[in-house]
């Protein structure tokens, strides 16, 4: 169902962008990384996060750590990142193929600043084996995301 809803938001959104279904699983940033030939930092990383009642994505770069002091100042709170039983029913995704796109439920969507480093990112696509290449700018066009730096790179 997962990868299905990625196809179908392509599909609907960015006919031209295609989802990528590699044979090994890509469901950590080496394996992505080496998997899709591109630096781990290329890996666009999802998080799914709890702040208060609501939950929220951040994308961030595979090489990235979110700091904690940027991430209080921005939302408020601690980082809280949910529980794997969690993910998959809140963003309709598996651990490992974790992605701001086709989306169970809506969320609100961020992406870190450190993404426009590169023309081209690799996030997942709802499969441990799935991902997209695309532009960071592009992506958080698609995904309505808001720009956030809460990261330490």
């Amino acid at each position: 169902m997962s990868l299905t809803s990625v196809k179908e938001f392509f599909s609907q959104h960015a006919p031209d962008i295609d989802v990528i279904e590699l044979e090994q699983s890509t469901a950590t940033v080496a394996l992505a990384a080496e998997g899709h030939g591109v630096e781990p930092a290329q890996i666009a990383k999802t998080l799914a996060l709890r702040v208060g009642d609501e939950v929220i994505l951040i994308v961030t770069r595979g090489d990235a750590r979110l700091d904690n002091r940027k991430y209080k100042a921005r939302f408020g709170t601690k980082a809280r990142m949910l529980g794997s039983s969690e993910v998959e029913s809140e963003i309709g995704h598996p651990v490992g193929g974790v992605c701001p796109f086709g989306l169970a439920k809506p969320h609100p969507v961020y992406c870190d600043e450190a993404l426009k480093a590169f023309d081209v990112v690799v996030p997942a696509a709802g499969a441990i084996n799935a991902a997209v290449h695309i532009n960071p700018h592009r992506m958080a066009e698609l995904t309505g995301a808001e720009w956030i730096d809460v990261s330490e790179t």
